[in-house]
Formats: structure tokens, C-alpha cells, sequence
């Protein structure tokens, strides 16, 4: 690799790895969403929850009296249940989800997290392959793995939202509002980092194009 490409690789490995622990995060933690329910007594008890890709938490509320007839916020303190969800866990028997969830968004949305974890995976295992044994054509799958697991943490993140949507749409549920936490917003991070970082890391591994008419590509700097 020349020596005015190594930097670039450099900084876009650095960029990539943020985004390969912001990804790591967002998919082991449980604050994609937070959901409100209605309260009609001030000074009463309510029942918030956040989710994530796993599980659900369901946290007991004491409202502070204001105008607000929403739950929350759910920094507030207070006893918290959480539960992995019904379908990832069949033999849990606790009664503390009162949110039809959508079984078929949320598999959906944790399964596609596996596969970006696992093509993040074997990005980092062809990047470590190509410093050890030099050989810099390695990036090049590399960078196409950290691209494909950006697009499967949109996706994900682009189902939840759509479940989120759909919970707050039904009439079978007690929630009236919700918006998305911490999580959420390094899941997005996770997506333009390495998915942008994958791309910028394809084009920096390129060999050099011929610069004239009669220069050919076996000409370009070798590969080690």
C-alpha cells in the first residue's frame, strides 16, 4: 500500500470501529423506544416501557402533577420489571407485558442485527489478516462485509420503527406516544459509519487507475 493511501485506510479503520461498538450496543441494549401510556389522575401511578431488540422493561411511574397526561419521562425513579420477549424466551411466565407485540417485526428486526453482527465479523477477521500477513487486496472483501452490515442495522432499525409505529396505531394497546432513546440513535450512527466507512475503504484499496492513455494497470504500485 502506498504511503499516501495508509493514512486514509488508517482514519477510515478508526471511523469503522466506532461504528462496529456503537452497532455492538445498540443491538445488546433495550432502549430503542420508549412508550407512554395515558394518564387520567395526577399524582397517580403509570406504567412506561422501553424495548430494544430482546427485551421489554416495564417501569412503575408515581406522575409529578403536571399538565402533561403522558408517563414520563422514564428517567424518573421507580421499580422496573424487564423481560425478554415471549417468542425469544417460551418458557417465561411473568404477566408484565400489557403491549401486544408484533412477533413477526421483532424476529424480524433481531435476526437481521445477527447478520450485521456476523458480517462485521468477518470484515474485522479479513482486516486483521490483511496487517498480519500484508496483503492488502483483503481490505477490499473487508470493506464490502462492513457495507452489507450498515445495511442490515437500517433495516433493523427501519423494522422497529415501523413496529413502534404500528403499536402506537392499535387500539389494542395503552400507548399514546413513544419516541426513540439512546439506542436507537447509535444504531443510525452504527448505519452511516460503516456503511459509508466500508465504501470509502473499497475505494481507497483499489489499485491505482492507468493516469495516461498508454500506462496500463500492470503498471500500477504492487500489491504485498
Amino acid at each position: 500500500m502506498s504511503q499516501t493511501k495508509a493514512p486514509k485506510v488508517r482514519a477510515t479503520l478508526f471511523c469503522i470501529l466506532v461504528g462496529l461498538v456503537l452497532a455492538v450496543v445498540a443491538v445488546v441494549t433495550d432502549h430503542w423506544a420508549v412508550l407512554s401510556p395515558e394518564v387520567e389522575h395526577h399524582n397517580a401511578t403509570c406504567e412506561a416501557a422501553h424495548f430494544g431488540l430482546w427485551r421489554i422493561c416495564i417501569k412503575r411511574i408515581v406522575t409529578s402533577g403536571g399538565k402533561d397526561k403522558t408517563c414520563g419521562p422514564i428517567s424518573l425513579p421507580g421499580e422496573k420489571n424487564c423481560s425478554y420477549f415471549r417468542h425469544f424466551n417460551p418458557g417465561e411466565t411473568s404477566e408484565i407485558f400489557q403491549v401486544t407485540t408484533q412477533k413477526e417485526y421483532s424476529i424480524s428486526a433481531a435476526a437481521i442485527a445477527i447478520f450485521s453482527l456476523g458480517f462485521i465479523i468477518m470484515g474485522t477477521i479479513c482486516v486483521l489478516l490483511s496487517f498480519r500477513k500484508k496483503r492488502d487486496y483483503l481490505l477490499r472483501p473487508a470493506s464490502m462485509f462492513y457495507a452489507f452490515a450498515g445495511l442490515c442495522i437500517f433495516v433493523s432499525v427501519e423494522v422497529t420503527r415501523q413496529s413502534v409505529k404500528r403499536m402506537i396505531d392499535s387500539e389494542h394497546t395503552v400507548w399514546i406516544e413513544y419516541y426513540y432513546s439512546w439506542s436507537f440513535a447509535c444504531a443510525c450512527a452504527a448505519f452511516v459509519l460503516l456503511f459509508l466507512g466500508g465504501l470509502a475503504l473499497l475505494l481507497f484499496s483499489l489499485p491505482r487507475m492507468p493516469q495516461n492513455p498508454w500506462e496500463s494497470c500492470m503498471d500500477a504500485e504492487p500489491e504485498h
